[in-house]
């Protein structure tokens, strides 16, 4: 595989995604750090040259005059996984997988993920009217995303088949600090024990 490198800011779960995802297949994988809240990703250079949508991740593949740029964690971590475990072969279950990273991104990221920044890395009381205006429906989102998550892992070890996939990677990259947006965990007991299945994982590395 070519020469790997992460853009991202080490406190992005989103960023973590693809740190874990080439962890667990044992990937090596270089990184540069940014920090979002000093506008390190909207800088005319990063905008040219690395994502003209201003966000990260990124994964960086190749060097030199073959550098690609492969925005979006999700795309990110196919991207690693193709070909490996953590992609399954049979068609309904692919299929799945990408129905659970949709919801991730569409359901539980916009609530659970906002929360935690807000809350843990902003601050209550420095939001924005606006702000402060959504957290009870960012609240009621994340909510209702782990409880369809937690019903969902009742009785099953995976979200997906057999084995864990790239769904348990993206739904476990928010979740298991889902607790620093003052969710509370305790109320989910298939998702607590979940946790403890992801984080037992060979070679499995923690959020920074």
């Amino acid at each position: 595989m070519d020469h790997l490198t992460l853009h991202e800011d080490p406190i992005s779960g989103n960023c973590y995604k693809i740190k874990l995802t080439a962890a667990l297949l044992d990937i090596p994988l270089a990184t540069i750090a940014y920090d979002v809240t000093k506008g390190e990703t909207r800088t005319p250079k990063f905008l040219a040259t690395i994502n003209a949508n201003g966000r990260i991740p990124v994964l960086q593949i190749g060097t030199g005059d073959t550098v690609r740029f492969l925005p979006e964690s999700n795309a990110a971590c196919w991207y690693l996984a193709d070909g490996s475990d953590l992609i399954p072969t049979d068609r309904f279950d692919r299929a799945d997988m990408l129905r659970w990273m949709f919801f991730e991104q569409y359901n539980h990221e916009p609530n659970v993920a906002t929360l935690r920044f807000w809350l843990k890395f902003v601050g209550e009381r420095n939001l924005s009217e606006a702000q402060r205006g959504q957290l009870a429906a960012k609240r009621a989102g994340g909510e209702a995303a782990l409880q369809l998550m937690d019903e969902h892992l009742t009785g099953r070890e995976w979200f997906v088949g057999e084995t864990p996939t790239l769904a348990d990677i993206a739904l476990f990259a928010y979740t298991h600090v889902a607790e620093d947006g003052d969710f509370v965990l305790g109320d989910y007991p298939a998702i607590q024990a979940w946790l403890t299945r992801m984080s037992a994982l060979a070679r499995y590395v923690a959020l920074v």
